[in-house]
């Protein structure tokens, strides 16, 4: 199995082996739900569909509750696939936990980064801003400056550095070391920040 969903609870710190206070993440990752498995007979890949948490039926478009209630399942709130080795069986409704991780090993955790908004470049892309505080000027300090040529070519580069929404993407941040688990609770403590906000839901995925 090649990952997990989980669900970011907050940070704390622990204290490693050498008596180091270490800044840690805390995840309840699933369990989850087998929901759907693919095939490389019927999809042309393998891949386990999982669900985590739950969602109300009346929440859920029909089409997506037939499904569920055709496996006997309780609409996931959250659906996403994982890829798993064909030489282990998997059943549908079958849960996946935190078993599959150990203690020191190291992972790679997605997630949604938080929504900034729009903002300008200094703080968007770390400019310096435009000349000094002098000299009468008044409203050019988090300016971006000249974003092009005129004579040639006479248009703005694709790509250029400008304010503009910031935040809200995929974001994956590799070699995360596990501190701890907990398994009774679901609870996986993980070195370093991990991206979004309290409550947002994260990809937990073996190197």
């Amino acid at each position: 199995m090649s990952g997990l969903l989980g669900q970011k609870i907050g940070m704390t710190s622990v204290y490693d082996e050498h008596g180091n206070l270490i800044p840690v993440s805390v995840i309840k990752a699933g369990p989850c739900k087998i929901v759907s498995i693919r095939t490389e007979e019927k999809n042309g890949y393998h891949a386990l569909q999982l669900g985590f948490g739950e969602k109300k039926e009346k929440r859920v478009s029909k089409p997506v509750l037939g499904q569920f209630k055709k496996k006997d399942l309780t609409p996931s709130k959250v659906l996403r696939e994982f890829k798993f080795s064909s030489e282990k069986e998997f059943k549908i409704g079958e849960e996946i936990s935190v078993s599959i991780f150990s203690e020191g090993e190291k992972i790679k955790v997605r997630g949604r980064s938080k929504g900034k908004g729009f903002q300008g470049v200094m703080r968007r892309h770390g400019f310096g801003g435009v000349g000094g505080t002098t000299h009468g000027q008044s409203d050019r300090l988090r300016a971006p400056g000249s974003i092009g040529a005129s004579s040639y070519p006479s248009r703005v580069f694709k790509g250029q550095r400008m304010a503009g929404r910031m935040g809200n993407e995929n974001v994956t941040i590799s070699n995360l070391k596990i501190f701890k688990i907990i398994p009774e609770q679901n609870i996986i403590l993980v070195g370093g920040a991990v991206p979004g906000a309290i409550n947002s839901i994260v990809e937990l995925l073996k190197r």
